[in-house]
């Protein structure tokens, strides 16, 4: 009886450890979404990237770790991605990087609800909470693996990471959108 019980409790253990996973960048986002004017939306997107993730569904717990290549900002236009990259904005000579770290996890059911961590962007840290729009996990018939990913969304404030630019034509809140698929590693 006690080795069956303590098989057992080596198996719940077992199965509350967290699963990582490598960031499939192909499939890996960060897109932000300004008002231009009051007229349009003006989307930028970051392409260089990498990350960590990891998650625990058993226990409902995780952690996720993108860093983003500041540099690596387009917009469609080269003209205004020179000039994102200057001082006035993501300042990249200075902060090349931007990283979010997400270490509060909140499921629904078995899916996650929301991930809450820490912005770092131009030396600045701010707490962000991206909430999911989607998230799943399903076996890939292309890696024979496991794959979770999702979309998460946020809003966050231009002005408390000290990003300037053209105040009277984008207004101070902005809009985070993060696409990330991860393979069982």
């Amino acid at each position: 009886m006690r080795r069956a019980l303590a098989l057992l409790l080596v198996a719940a253990a077992a199965q509350a450890e967290p699963v990582g996973y490598a960031l499939d960048l192909t499939h890996t986002f960060v897109t932000v979404e300004v008002v231009h004017g009051g007229l349009s939306t003006t989307r930028l997107r970051f392409d260089r990237k990498q990350g960590t993730l990891e998650v625990d569904r058993a226990a409902g717990t995780g952690r996720v770790e993108v860093t983003l290549e500041m540099a690596s900002v387009k917009s469609g236009v080269e003209a205004f991605d020179r000039q994102l990259q200057g001082p006035d904005f993501f300042d990249v000579a200075a902060h090349p990087t931007a990283r979010f770290v997400g270490d509060r996890f909140s499921f629904a059911g078995n899916r996650v609800a929301e991930v809450a961590g820490t912005l770092t962007l131009k030396g600045r840290s701010e707490a962000v909470v991206l909430k999911a729009t989607n998230f799943d996990c399903y076996t890939s018939p292309l890696f024979k693996r496991e794959v979770c990913g999702g979309d998460f969304t946020a809003t966050v404030a231009r002005s408390r990471f000290g990003l300037g630019g053209l105040p009277a034509l984008a207004p101070d809140e902005v809009r985070l959108l993060v696409q990330v698929e991860g393979v069982r590693l």
